[in-house]
C-alpha cells in the first residue's frame, strides 16, 4: 500500500529523512494546483526528478549547463528523433564531445534544482508508489539525502520567517511616494527586476510569481528585499494578470497518471542516424574521437568527417 498524505501534516524534508534511513526505492509524486513533480530514488539515494510540463531531456539539461549553445541544442532537438537519453550521451562520450563526468554533473544539478523547487511547498498531496522506477530510457545518478534534508531544513525556516513578514501571496505591490526616487538608480539583481517589471495594484504577488517562474520562497524573498530598502508597499489587487507561462493540468492521482512522462520506445540509433545529431557540435571546431575497435563505430566517425569536409 503506497504512503500517502499531505505536506501541512508530514513535511518534504521529512519524507526525506525517512527515504534516506530505510533505503527506500521507489517514486515520490507530490502535486498540488497546476503544479506536479515526481522524485524517484535508488536505496535511499536520489536517482531522478521531474516537474510536469518540464523538458528534461538530456539535450535540453546539458543546453540549460551551457554544455551546448543555443543553436547545437535545437539541432539536436530536431535530428535525434526516437534517439533515448541514454543513447545520446552514449554518443557524445564515444565521440569525445563531452565527458560522462560532465554529463553527471550536468544531470545532478538539474535534478538538484527541481528538488530545491520542492523543497519550498509547504501544502500539496503526496504518494510514494514503491513498485515506480524512473524511465528506462533516462539516465539517473546517485545522490545522498543528507544534504538535500539540511538545505530543506534551512529554506523551510527561511520561509517560515518569509511568512511571518508577508502571510499572502494574495496581495499586491505599488511602488513607494519617495519624491525624487528613482528606481533605475538602484542596483537590482536580474531576478528583482524581473519582479520589479510586474510592480502594479493589478497584480498579486502569486501572479508575479508565476510570471516570472519563481517559487513561492523566491517570490518572498525578493519582495521582502524591495520592503526593506522602502521602494514598494502593500495595496489591495485592483486586478489580474494573464499568466505568462500556461498552467499543467493534471488529474489527481490515479494509478495510470502516477508515473513520470515515458518517452516512446526508443529504436536502436543507426550511423546515419548518429551523423545527424553530432552534425550540430561541428560549430565548436573539435574533431571526434578516433575510431574504436567495433565497425559500427568506425563508419559512424568516417561518415562524420565526410559531413564536416562537406560543410
Amino acid at each position: 500500500m503506497a504512503l500517502k498524505g499531505n505536506l501541512r501534516d508530514f513535511s518534504i524534508t521529512q519524507l526525506l529523512n525517512l527515504v534516506n534511513l530505510a533505503h527506500k526505492s521507489g517514486t515520490l509524486i507530490v502535486e498540488r494546483t497546476n503544479e506536479k513533480m515526481w522524485v524517484c530514488f535508488r536505496d535511499g539515494k536520489l536517482a531522478y526528478a521531474q516537474a510536469a510540463g518540464e523538458d528534461a531531456s538530456l539535450a535540453t539539461v546539458l543546453y540549460k549547463a551551457k554544455k551546448l549553445s543555443a543553436a547545437q541544442h535545437r539541432a539536436i532537438k530536431e535530428r535525434a528523433g526516437p534517439m533515448s537519453d541514454k543513447e545520446l550521451g552514449l554518443l557524445l562520450i564515444n565521440a569525445s564531445y563531452m565527458s560522462q563526468d560532465d554529463i553527471i554533473a550536468s544531470l545532478q544539478s538539474f535534478f538538484l534544482q527541481t528538488m530545491n523547487r520542492l523543497l519550498t511547498w509547504a501544502e500539496g498531496l503526496f504518494r510514494f508508489e514503491s513498485d515506480l522506477l524512473p524511465p528506462d530510457d533516462k539516465i539517473t545518478v546517485r545522490i545522498n539525502l543528507e544534504n538535500i534534508i539540511i538545505e530543506g531544513a534551512r529554506r523551510m525556516k527561511e520561509l517560515e520567517q518569509l511568512q511571518d513578514e508577508i502571510p499572502s501571496l494574495d496581495i499586491a505591490l505599488k511602488f513607494a511616494d519617495r519624491p525624487g526616487a528613482n528606481i533605475r538608480n538602484v542596483n537590482l539583481s536580474v531576478d528583482e527586476w524581473q519582479v520589479v517589471r510586474y510592480i502594479s495594484p493589478k497584480n498579486s504577488l502569486r501572479q508575479i510569481a508565476r510570471a516570472t517562474n519563481k517559487n513561492d520562497l523566491e517570490i518572498r524573498r525578493i519582495v521582502y528585499a524591495l520592503l526593506q530598502a522602502g521602494l514598494v508597499e502593500f495595496v489591495r489587487p485592483t486586478g489580474a494578470l494573464p499568466p505568462r507561462y500556461p498552467a499543467v493540468k493534471q488529474s489527481r492521482a490515479t494509478s495510470a497518471a502516477s508515473a513520470p512522462p515515458q518517452a516512446q520506445s526508443p529504436l536502436p540509433a543507426s550511423p546515419q542516424a548518429q551523423s545527424r545529431v553530432l552534425a550540430p557540435l561541428q560549430a565548436q571546431g573539435r574533431q571526434p574521437a578516433p575510431p574504436m575497435d567495433k565497425t559500427e563505430k568506425k563508419s559512424l566517425i568516417n561518415r562524420l568527417i565526410n559531413r564536416i569536409r562537406s560543410l
